[in-house]
């Protein structure tokens, strides 16, 4: 059965304005996907799920289909524009990179990331968090968390901590005591590697705030800010915050350092 397109609405961001645009001039121009495909070197699928926002536009796609249409830098630009603009639709991508992706790698140094919380660790801090509706944002934790481990072949998680996010009992002592315990045990399965930056060694780039970055065919990422945070899918930006992630890295103790590590603030819980 052929897939049927999910509706554009060009109002949500410049993405789906994007997309809207190059299904338009295409037809206004009499291609089909097959021959669009064959002008930015792409299959008739992915020309299909670039129109439908399920895909983005590369750089020099967009060259090559400025000059075909003989639209001036229109369609470089608008990737310019949207690149460097808030998009509406950011956390449901941010999703659907991280459930897909083969490796993330995150830094994180107030709380616990996402992808290792405990139930009761997530809703004490969802508590404070000013969330309305707990017991649905805590669902939407755990089917990420699903996302990520219940996959046939889950990807290889690399998480830096800083020590904050180890010695801060949210929830009170038994619970970020259970907490540590899960860091612990997850730090044993093969796919899991967990490192902590201890607070002694000073200032640090990571300090600027938590950051993800997941790989499959190409990298993305995202940035942590208060209230929310944003899809960074720019190239340059991207690579340098994979090499943040190495400077930050370069600081952390190695796994088994940081098991000892984790094991003695646990006990302090206790």
């Amino acid at each position: 059965m052929a897939r049927v397109r999910d509706p554009l609405d060009p109002k949500i961001s410049l993405w789906h304005f994007l997309a809207y645009a190059l299904r338009f001039e295409r037809e206004k121009h009499g291609l089909s996907l097959a021959q669009c495909g064959q002008i930015i070197n792409a299959a008739r699928s992915t020309v299909s799920n670039i129109e439908a926002g399920r895909l983005r536009l590369g750089e020099d796609q967009a060259r090559k289909l400025d000059a075909r249409y003989n639209t001036p830098q229109l369609f470089e630009l608008l990737m310019y524009f949207a690149n460097t603009s808030h998009d509406p639709d950011w956390f449901r991508q941010y999703t659907e990179y991280e459930s897909a992706a083969e490796i993330i790698r995150i830094y994180q140094g107030q709380v616990i990331p996402v992808p290792l919380q405990t139930e009761d660790y997530a809703r004490a801090f969802l508590s404070v968090a000013g969330v309305k509706n707990i017991d649905r944002a805590l669902a939407g934790r755990v089917a990420r968390q699903g996302a990520i481990f219940d996959r046939p072949h889950p990807p290889v998680l690399i998480i830096l901590l800083d020590q904050d996010a180890l010695d801060r009992p949210v929830g009170g002592r038994e619970v970020m005591a259970a907490q540590l315990q899960h860091l612990l045990d997850s730090g044993e399965r093969p796919d899991v590697i967990l490192r902590v930056i201890p607070r002694s060694v000073g200032a640090h780039i990571g300090l600027n705030g938590p950051f993800q970055v997941m790989t499959r065919e190409s990298d993305v990422a995202y940035v942590g800010a208060f209230h929310g945070g944003r899809l960074v899918q720019d190239p340059v930006e991207v690579r340098e915050l994979a090499v943040d992630f190495e400077l930050i890295g370069a600081k952390a103790l190695s796994e088994d350092a940081s098991r000892s590590f984790l094991t003695e603030i646990m006990k302090g819980c206790l």
